[in-house]
């Protein structure tokens, strides 16, 4: 009780309450424009650490994370360009709602469950932290090849456009993410002789030209054949809106969606507190296998990619989890869970915390322990803070969609270079952006999904390390299920592929 009393009082101290604020609409505006991930947002802040103390400094990057990945689905939703890697599992739901005239549902929605699924995940960090941890010790190379292989199987299940173009979408993101140099003998690989490819592709740039470069392209295809007007949806949209109105989530309140639909909330952000635990995993794997869980479970499956609110809750439930849940390795064993916490974990050793068993050692270490419980309270107010925040963001960037399209393209267009440009200062990534995005114009036309290649960029170095290190020690290829949780993800991915093939020849019968 002692340690929990100081730890309330450190944190709602009115210098860490300010921080706390000022983090949160830090993380908000960096968070809402494409290119600029939480990552670079927390790496940006890490100088501005040095002049804090060890709550202020934590609570600055907890809450700064927290809020810029729920920023992320703002460009998803109103201009289709995830502002995360995880906003790109439910970008065209939330497009689609913003196309039927619901751009605000869309939003509410992605902000309540991010704040549920935000809280859901403390709570696992405070109650499960150690034992949770201790399977993620068990984890080798040959599991986390099944896990990054479930995350692939997941993208090709959830596609509303079939599994063979999905297939051929994900096999061009793969094929991407072998551009530079190889990620074990570094040996550079289909470079053409470009110095400037020898890093490979960044998949930041790549997304923002698949989704933003693309579809500015397709309305200015349309542009000329419409009537100006000042942005509003077609004809067509409001029809569908007008359909979509006859629904339940639609004639309820976010909120009352959300909060609704309990047991479906507990079940994503479990996933996502689960995965989150893993090191190298992340919300963006989160994010896309408890969208696929959400499909499969769902009554109304073809709704998904349509403007499904299920599949956005579930979501963005899941990605939030599992920001909570990365921070258990990383304490408990100073392993980090994700790259914001691999930058968190050097801040919490420059101000002296020393990550470990003995950090939950209240007994003898009360001082780390008073500072773990801070870690805590501060998840469980970035996320109270984001609520009031958040709908501000939402009712300023629902401004976007009055603004006129031939007004809006060409901003739109300036936001995807500065992002790119941003990341590494190369004009090498802007052209990069270009060509993803003249190639994702193609692809849609051709009614391929453009979701698989991002999730082919991220997960194809990795599962291609792993695999690696898997075959280098691997006396058989049975070594590739030798252990229950290797058979239990391998089960999962014939599963996930297996299911809609079964369920699709069963409808036919």
């Amino acid at each position: 009780m002692e340690i929990l009393t100081d730890a309330f009082y450190l944190v709602i101290e009115p210098t860490t309450l300010l921080v706390i604020v000022a983090a949160a609409m830090y993380g908000l505006m960096v968070g809402a424009i494409p290119g600029l991930t939480a990552t670079m947002a927390i790496a940006l802040m890490v100088p501005l650490t040095f002049y804090l103390n060890e709550v202020a400094a934590i609570a600055a990057i907890v809450t700064a994370v927290t809020c810029s990945i729920f920023a992320g689905d703002i460009p998803s939703a109103l201009i289709r360009i995830p502002g995360t890697p995880a906003s790109a599992a439910y970008a065209n739901d939330a497009y689609a709602l913003t196309g039927q005239g619901k751009h605000r549902l869309a939003l509410k929605l992605a902000l309540y469950a991010s704040v549920a699924g935000g809280l859901l995940g403390t709570v696992l960090l405070v109650i499960a932290a150690r034992p949770l941890a201790a399977i993620a010790t068990q984890f080798t190379s040959f599991e986390y090849f099944w896990l990054y292989v479930l995350g692939l199987c997941c993208a090709i299940a959830v596609s509303d456009r079939g599994q063979a173009r999905s297939l051929f979408a994900l096999t061009l993101g793969l094929l991407f993410s072998t551009v530079g140099l190889a990620p074990d003998f570094s040996v550079p690989r289909l470079t053409f002789g470009l110095n400037e490819l020898i890093n490979g592709i960044s998949f930041i740039p790549a997304m923002i030209g698949l989704f933003g470069i693309s579809e500015v392209l397709r309305v200015a295809v349309t542009l000329p054949q419409r009537r100006p007007h000042s942005g509003a949806p077609s004809a067509q949209a409001s029809a569908q809106g007008s359909v979509q109105a006859s629904t339940p989530e639609a004639t309820v309140g976010a909120a009352s969606f959300v909060f609704g639909r309990k047991w479906a909330l507990i079940k994503s952000s479990s996933i996502g507190g689960v995965i989150g635990m893993l090191p190298g995993a992340g919300a963006d794997i989160a994010a896309w296998i408890s969208y696929a869980v959400s499909k499969r479970s769902s009554k109304h499956p073809e709704r998904y990619g349509q403007g499904t609110t299920e599949g956005i809750a579930d979501a963005t439930g899941a990605n939030n989890a599992a920001l909570g849940s990365a921070w258990i390795p990383a304490l408990v064993f100073g392993i980090p869970g994700d790259s914001v916490t691999a930058i968190a974990l050097g801040v919490l050793m420059m101000k002296n915390i020393t990550p470990g068993p003995q950090i939950f050692d209240f007994a003898e270490n009360a001082q780390q322990a008073t500072l773990v419980v801070c870690l805590y309270f501060t998840f469980v107010l970035a996320n109270l803070v984001l609520i009031p925040l958040g709908l501000l963001a939402i009712r300023t960037g629902g401004l976007l969609v009055r603004i006129p399209r031939a007004i809006l393209l060409p901003a739109v267009v300036l936001f995807c270079i500065v992002g790119s440009f941003s990341i590494a200062a190369s004009y090498v990534d802007v052209w990069i952006m270009l060509a993803f995005g003249c190639l994702g114009f193609a692809l849609e036309r051709w009614g391929i999904p453009l979701a698989p290649i991002v999730l082919g960029l991220i997960l194809g170095g990795p599962l291609e390390h792993r695999f690696l290190q898997s075959i280098t020690v691997a006396n058989s290829p049975l070594a590739f299920v030798d252990s229950l949780i290797s058979v239990v993800l391998a089960a999962g991915c014939v599963i996930v592929v297996v299911l809609p093939w079964w369920s699709a020849r069963s409808a036919l019968r």
